[in-house]
């Protein structure tokens, strides 16, 4: 594959479709990113490359060049973190079968679900949530859009505020695999993991540094450095972490759903001049700097 280079490139590298919870189909995604301006884009959907197919059909009928994505679900320290995984072979045996017991874990994840928030008495919870999510697997916001409809909260942030978010019932981590494999499973199938939004973890700085450490002993090689909904203070910890580790960095929207400008699709803020790109180690390496526009117009 040959990577067109522009003279303005905009790249966003953490995008979810309706192939995990976002709102819009893998090619409704592609469509959206071409008209924000998106030149190369990463599909990572969490825990599937399900949507990979039709955004790369997509990708093919406007000038946007599709990086292989994903987003996995781990565990730290008993925290669930999640590693996005970049330019792997998604055709890889094992990486596949990986990947398909990643699903059966947010399966298992998504029943466990329904039976904490069993005492709420919402009839059909899991199946209601799983006709929100097209028929995949239901995530908690699918969940939260079924408690809104079912009238028990008035909006999804209620809804994770009281049962969904972290430390509530509908918080099941419990399924996820150790941090070390997960790392090991995107590296086997020849790509890049990447630690994502580090700073939504709420961490100290030193059990930050700690997660960094263990992420770079398992393999890791790319840290999320600008993300949405990050202050200045946040993108200068995380610029100043990356360069002093040896890491590459990152950058993506985590473009869910349209409404929302702090998360649009290529609306990502410069990333800091003295970092290494990860994205000039793809197989394919996008050698030019990217000029982003921080309005995301």
């Amino acid at each position: 594959m040959t990577i067109p280079q522009p003279p303005s490139l905009c790249i966003d590298l953490h995008c979810h479709s309706t192939a995990s919870d976002g709102a819009l189909s893998p090619g409704e995604l592609v469509a959206r990113a071409g008209e924000r301006g998106v030149s190369h884009l990463a599909l990572t959907d969490h825990d599937t490359v399900g949507g990979l197919e039709e955004a790369r059909a997509a990708a093919a009928e406007r000038s946007v060049v599709l990086i292989n994505g994903i987003e996995l679900s781990c565990l730290w320290k008993g925290r669930t973190i999640h590693i996005v995984g970049l330019d792997f072979d998604a055709d890889e045996r094992a990486f596949q079968s990986c990947v398909h017991q990643q699903t059966e874990n947010r399966w298992a994840r998504a029943a466990m679900i329904e039976e904490r928030l069993s005492r709420l008495r919402v009839s059909g919870l899991l199946d209601r949530a799983t006709a929100k999510a097209g028929g995949e697997v239901p995530g908690r916001p699918h969940f939260a859009e079924v408690l809104v409809e079912a009238g028990v909260v008035r909006n999804p942030a209620q809804a994770f505020k009281r049962y969904l978010g972290a430390g509530k019932p509908g918080d099941v981590r419990s399924y996820w695999p150790d941090l070390e494999e997960v790392v090991e499973w995107i590296v086997a199938a020849g790509g890049i993991a990447v630690l994502a939004h580090p700073r939504k973890y709420k961490l100290t700085a030193t059990k930050l540094r700690d997660l960094t450490r263990d992420f770079m002993e398992a393999g890791g090689r790319g840290i999320e450095v600008v993300t949405s909904g990050q202050s200045s203070g946040d993108l200068g910890f995380l610029a100043d972490l990356c360069f002093q580790k040896g890491l590459w960095a990152s950058q993506g929207s985590d473009f869910h759903f349209p409404g929302a400008p702090w998360c649009e699709l290529g609306h990502i803020m410069k990333m800091p001049d003295r970092l290494e790109p990860v994205w000039h180690h793809f197989r394919t390496p996008v050698s030019v700097e990217p000029e982003l526009d921080q309005s995301g117009a």
